[in-house]
């Protein structure tokens, strides 16, 4: 059939809608088979597997069949049921034949050194060529990344950059108003895209980026790939007070368990920060104390010149 585009020589609508219903229902067959290939190689019964994952017999006979358009929940019912992970069920590379998907399971359960040492072989830049000048100062709010960043790149005549500043001046509003429109998940992709744009723009700079960046995959090991990473740490105590400082009673506010949920947000993100290149502990440190030891550690790294 004859491709129809419009005057501009794109893709009219009705090719982008028949691409698009092709691309599902391809979806739905391949579910179906890797559903089914897993549910025989683990030797189970249609039956054992209905109830296992709650997902009725005839359902999962549609399913196998490429007619079921099951529902995400459902699905991840039925991949607990036989062991698999979600993706496996769903992805384009075949999970028991592709190299890639071999490749990226080994990966997820390496050790740090090796996974470091798989990214150099693989990356077709050599490290430090991706992350040039660039340092992105990453940890919980109160650490001292604004504070420190800036004067960080007044010392080396660099530009400073808070991610959220540049998240706010693209999307026209404050993040506050950013999360209340659009969500987390708004606010994720507006994140990503601001990353995106400052490696860019900057061969040299210095960037500081909300806490919560860790617990995103794909943005977080793009920092960590074109940025000399620091994670500024400070003991819970000190988070907490240098965020009142900053005249925010927010987190205290109403809340008596606030000292212990952010102990546990320091404790579950303790990994993701750990994958940066360097650690600095600001605890008990003045401002000035603080500033010197980092400037000192970023050159001595070779992370900036003056």
């Amino acid at each position: 059939m004859t491709e129809i585009t419009n005057f501009r020589g794109e893709s009219s609508p009705q090719d982008t809608r028949d691409h698009t219903e092709a691309s599902v229902d391809g979806l739905i067959v391949r579910v179906g088979e890797r559903v089914r290939e897993a549910r025989q190689r683990r030797g189970i019964p249609r039956r054992v597997l209905s109830e296992m994952s709650g997902v009725s017999p005839r359902y999962l006979a549609q399913l196998e069949a490429g007619e079921g358009n099951i529902s995400i929940g459902l699905l991840q019912r039925v991949a607990v049921a036989l062991d698999h992970r979600i993706e496996w069920l769903v992805g384009e590379d075949d999970p028991w034949t592709s190299d890639a998907v071999r490749v990226a399971d080994l990966f997820r359960v390496a050790n740090a050194d090796v996974q470091q040492a798989a990214l150099r072989i693989l990356s077709p830049e050599p490290a430090e060529a991706l992350r040039a000048k660039r340092v992105c100062l990453v940890g919980l709010r109160g650490a001292g990344k604004s504070t420190l960043g800036a004067r960080l790149g007044a010392a080396v005549d660099a530009p400073f950059v808070e991610l959220n500043a540049e998240i706010e001046e693209q999307s026209g509003m404050p993040v506050s108003e950013v999360m209340a429109l659009y969500g987390q998940e708004g606010y994720r992709k507006l994140e990503a895209q601001a990353v995106s744009r400052v490696i860019a723009t900057h061969e040299t700079m210095i960037l500081a980026v909300a806490g919560g960046i860790v617990a995103e995959p794909e943005t977080y090991n793009t920092l960590l790939s074109h940025f000399h990473t620091i994670w500024l740490r400070a003991s819970p105590a000190e988070h907490m007070e240098r965020v009142r400082a900053q005249g925010d009673e927010r987190p205290m506010a109403g809340n008596p368990e606030a000292m212990e949920q952010l102990k546990s947000i320091l404790t579950s993100r303790e990994a993701l920060y750990g994958k940066a290149l360097a650690q600095f502990d600001t605890s008990g440190l003045s401002e000035d104390e603080a500033f010197a030891r980092l400037k000192d550690l970023v050159l001595d790294r070779g992370f900036l010149s003056t």
